[in-house]
């Protein structure tokens, strides 16, 4: 284990800048738990992260920035992305000539004598660690983990000890911090990596397709001798880059498992033609599986084990999360935007539930996705569901200084007539409660809030649970 954190002197002091942020306000929380004096700073700070920094006593007494914060018997600095270049307490770091990290240079810091698993790609990511997570945690096996979501039964989003073996860290391809242009997953040095597929995503960083997969040609390249890149081999973007190249590599390449659908039951079939019940469905969950599968296998998870382990894997939370449950409707969320998961989730629907209409609603919440010379990798990924709506706030549109997304231009991006196209949520939601519900299921999918729609009772009403 790295000696940031050392157990036979004092504390070690660290500062984060921009701590309020959904994964750096985790990372003050463990450094917390592990020992650390852990201070921080930010100029917001909303709930959940506002309650359990003031728990652990480390919300900072009032927002805002303040050089004199920045002291020189710190240790280290950690800078979120939240944070601007000329951020003050930023320059007095570096005036003072402190170690300065961004969250993933500090994760690789304090793993440095650990075996690194990193998943990356732009879809999967989440749900592939969440199950490796799983399936370690079934058998007791000691472990660290970094992942950029909430997980179910797990308290926190890092997780830092002194004698885990291995690390799973969940591999954005995003900016490292606002002095650092490289994409978090190069920093971490992985040892074991996943690439789960490639679908251009963060347009106002990877302006084209190929500087976007340039990013995860870099990461398999940077493969180590005697390492491991498990890759979706189906995969048309991924299989431009994760071609064997290295002797010293092992590649491997997955599909998704094999599995038969009865009854709206996902079972997956095993070698021994057994059938393994799953809480998860759909042919992109069954490739997570796969790859999840493969990790495990060479962290030394048998196949029976882990099949074992899998049948109580819930999923990822906010990942196809189940909202309500009806006689003949089921409502679901999934945290989505991109076009592949868009097509993904639908299909997994329509699979699932063959004899049922599928209405599905997705809002444009993201830069790229309101982004006019973006929108046309929309094409034709919103076909499967029966109703097609796509709602989207203007304002948004001003927030993030973009120009004007005329209706009609979404309808000829996604190249389907028949799209509705809504901009005010009050009319989103009267158009979703005036729909006839009877043997239909309801997707819903954003990385918003629909702006405030009220999901519960949306929900109820469509399963047909409001009397209940």
């Amino acid at each position: 284990m790295t000696d940031l954190i050392p157990t036979d002197s004092a504390p070690r002091r660290v500062h984060l800048i921009a701590v309020g942020g959904s994964i750096m306000h985790n990372l003050a929380l463990a450094l917390h738990r592990q020992g650390a004096r852990v201070t921080g700073t930010d100029d917001e700070i909303f709930e959940p992260a506002r309650g359990r920094l003031a728990a652990a006593g480390l919300l900072p007494e009032a927002e805002g920035w303040d050089a004199a914060r920045i002291t020189p018997d710190l240790d280290a600095v950690i800078v979120g992305m939240h944070a601007r270049p000329d951020n003050p307490e930023l320059l007095q770091a570096q005036e003072l000539g402190l170690k300065v990290y961004s969250f993933p240079e500090y994760i690789h810091e304090a793993s440095r004598d650990k075996q690194r698993v990193v998943i990356g790609g732009s879809h999967g990511k989440t749900s592939i660690t969440a199950c490796i997570l799983h399936v370690l945690r079934f058998y007791g096996r000691k472990f660290d983990y970094a992942v950029g979501a909430q997980l179910a039964g797990f308290d926190l989003m890092v997780q830092l000890t002194d004698d885990a073996p291995v690390i799973i860290i969940e591999g954005d391809e995003y900016l490292s911090s606002p002095v650092d242009r490289r994409p978090k997953f190069h920093l971490y040095q992985h040892h074991i990596g996943v690439i789960s597929g490639i679908s251009w995503d963060h347009i106002n960083v990877f302006p084209t397709e190929e500087i976007y997969r340039e990013q995860f040609r870099i990461f398999a390249a940077m493969t180590p001798k005697a390492g491991v890149l498990i890759y979706d081999r189906d995969d048309e973007q991924t299989q431009l880059i994760a071609v064997p190249t290295s002797p010293d590599v092992t590649y491997i390449g997955y599909g998704p498992h094999e599995s038969v659908v009865r009854d709206g039951q996902t079972f997956l079939l095993t070698k021994k033609d057994e059938e393994v019940p799953i809480q998860v469905f759909g042919e992109h969950n069954l490739r997570n599986l796969s790859a999840a599968r493969e990790v495990c296998k060479q962290l030394g998870i048998k196949g029976k084990d882990f099949y074992r382990a899998v049948a109580s894997f819930p999923g990822a939370a906010r990942r196809l999360e189940l909202l309500a449950r009806g006689a003949t409707s089921v409502v679901y969320k999934d945290f989505a935007h991109a076009p592949s998961k868009l097509r993904a989730t639908a299909g997994a629907l329509k699979q699932q539930f063959p004899g049922r209409r599928l209405v599905a609603c997705l809002e444009l919440h993201t830069f790229s996705s309101l982004n006019p010379d973006f929108l046309p990798q929309y094409a034709h990924c919103f076909d499967a569901p029966d109703v097609a709506v796509v709602y989207f706030n203007p304002h948004v549109l001003e927030h993030k200084r973009l120009p004007p997304l005329p209706p009609a231009a979404v309808t000829a991006a996604f190249q389907r007539p028949d799209l509705r196209v809504i901009t005010d949520s009050h009319e989103l939601a009267e158009f979703l409660h005036a729909q006839p519900w009877a043997d239909t299921n309801l997707l819903l999918m954003s990385s918003g809030t629909f702006d405030g729609l009220d999901l519960p009772a949306l929900a109820a009403r469509v399963a047909g649970l409001e009397a209940q």
